[in-house]
């Protein structure tokens, strides 16, 4: 192999992230700069602006055309957001390494005020995400959500327009892009918890393809690795798509895994709650638990309306 092609979205954050995987790269294998070569790719995801993804076809709308290149040997390796990823993926492919997670929680960027609770009654706050739409309608059914499409820079370009008086964005991606300073609060991971895969890069390849698989053996976290098993078992449980408000987050220190799992309705009143612990081997198990557990408690009603 001479130059190893990285395929990812073209957004800032997602050439950021793809910039991160090529240097781990190279310092695990002692290789230039020139031995990669990334490859920017338009999804139907950043050309979708007018209309939330959840009607427009959902997550795999972020992933089909670099998944298209994958498959047909335009591109090794595809980076992504592990929270923009299907549980489903095409044949032929798989989501086989994952990096160190930052930080998963979610961060409130407030105009008017610095936290959601000090915003004043009836405020506008902007986001495409489902979840938060749910999250915000819980903690304040006051405010007025409205969608927020657009990569982070354009997202923020909203907000300074007037569009909203606040937004919510991924800490993990404001880091990466050195925007850390933008961030006026928070949000606690009891109160506000995160996607599935949020914070985490995932690696996808051609299943079989050992030379890529020995170079990115060499930078998988298996702790990321085993929290995301979890994640994304009670996400397949669940049926989880752009359209179903889940939240899930597993955590792994040593060999023990601890989950806590969310659905909610998506105007906020109603919501089912569930914790686990157990091996961190049984990552998958857990998450598969975790999704009958919720199921069970929700009732077949719960989803009837809206996933």
């Amino acid at each position: 192999m001479q130059t190893l092609k990285i395929g990812t979205r073209g957004s800032p954050l997602a050439l950021a992230q793809a910039h991160e995987t090529r240097a781990r790269l190279m310092q695990a294998h002692g290789l230039p700069e020139q031995a990669f070569d990334v490859v920017p790719i338009s999804t139907s995801g950043d050309r979708i602006q007018d209309r939330p993804l959840s009607e427009a076809g959902g997550k795999g709308l972020f992933t089909k055309e670099i998944e298209e290149a994958l498959l047909d040997r335009r591109i090794d390796i595809a980076v992504h957001s592990s929270k923009d990823m299907p549980t489903v993926l095409p044949d032929g492919l798989e989501l086989c390494t994952f990096l160190p997670r930052e930080d998963a929680r979610d961060a409130f960027i407030g105009k008017r005020a610095k936290r959601i609770a000090d915003l004043p009654q009836g405020a506008t706050v902007g986001s495409s995400s489902l979840r938060r739409q749910a999250l915000i309608r819980r903690t304040r059914p006051d405010l007025d959500v409205v969608i927020f499409r657009g990569n982070v820079q354009t997202r923020l370009r909203k907000l300074d327009e007037g569009v909203a008086e606040g937004t919510i964005l991924a800490y993990a991606g404001l880091k990466r892009l050195g925007l850390e300073h933008v961030v006026t609060d928070l949000m606690p991971l009891e109160d506000f918890p995160p996607a599935p895969g949020q914070g985490a890069i995932g690696i996808e390849s051609r299943i079989g393809d050992r030379a890529v698989e020995k170079m990115l053996a060499a930078i998988h976290h298996v702790p990321t690795g085993q929290a995301l098993a979890c994640e994304r078992a009670f996400l397949a449980a669940l049926d989880g798509s752009c359209r179903t408000p889940i939240a899930g987050h597993a955590t792994v220190a040593g060999e023990k895994l601890s989950f806590a799992g969310l659905i909610i309705s998506p105007d906020g009143t109603e919501s089912h709650e569930v914790r686990l612990e157990g091996e961190a081997a049984d990552a998958t198990e857990i998450g598969m638990d975790a999704a009958r557990t919720v199921r069970a408690r929700a009732g077949a009603k719960f989803f009837d309306g809206w996933a």
